[in-house]
């Protein structure tokens, strides 16, 4: 029996879904109590759970299957034309990755979700909820900080996991929205993956029809997470 399988799991009552005015989300979290080892973390990533701070849940809506789990296969990726541009544009970042979040990178984040996200749940952003969400992060965590000369102007929350990095969340200086450092962050990601020779990194659901989370399957080949099984997509 797989770790995974002799743990409990805590469904939510519905609740407004945060993509879709029309529709009820339910939610299922997996024991909080629950030693969050490597392992078994790689086995939930693998049957397509995420991390949300101290939170590792999967969508389970009565209705609706639109939150589809992706990864991709960094072996077989191959950088777009666009890609290369974004890589270039952004040649003069230092990243550092660190195991804990730079004293700045606070305001960078409060910047970014006001300026960015001000139709989100997440505003107005505040010290408790970068904490709980962003600062509080198991052992395996690091925190890949983006520089310009000294200057702190993006962060991506990655977790290591047995068979690849899972890319949490990723802030970064609204002003700076020519460099692209969202798509800068993905790709930073893919490399870091095959340095350590890890097959995959997970970049948490696809949803076709939410404009915000549709972008992920700009990033081929991806595989989604479709009954069960990896699918790839090329």
């Amino acid at each position: 029996m797989n770790d995974h399988q002799r743990i409990k799991l805590y469904a939510t009552h519905p609740h407004d879904c945060s993509y879709f005015d029309d529709r009820e989300a339910r939610t299922v979290f997996i024991d909080p109590d629950v030693p969050l080892t490597p392992r078994l973390y790689t086995e939930l990533s693998q049957r397509g759970f995420r991390r949300s701070g101290n939170h590792v849940y999967r969508p389970q809506c009565e209705s609706c299957r639109e939150c589809i789990a992706t990864r991709i296969p960094v072996a077989n990726f191959e950088f777009s034309r666009s890609q290369r541009r974004v890589l270039k544009r952004n040649a003069d970042i230092t990243v550092k990755a660190l195991s804990r979040p730079a004293v700045e990178a606070y305001d960078l984040y409060e910047r970014y979700i006001n300026g960015r996200h001000d139709d989100g749940d997440m505003y107005p952003a505040s010290r408790n909820q970068y904490d709980s969400f962003i600062a509080e992060a198991p052992g395996y965590t690091e925190f890949r900080h983006f520089y310009l000369g000294d200057v702190l102007v993006g962060l991506a929350v990655t977790d290591v996991l047995n068979d690849g990095l899972s890319a949490i969340y990723t802030f970064y200086d609204p002003d700076l929205s020519r460099r692209s450092l969202g798509r800068f962050s993905i790709l930073d990601q893919i490399r870091a993956c095959r340095e350590r020779r890890l097959p995959y990194l997970y970049l948490g659901y696809w949803i076709r029809d939410s404009e915000k989370m549709r972008y992920k399957t700009d990033y081929r080949p991806i595989e989604l997470l479709v009954k069960n099984r990896w699918l790839g997509i090329t």
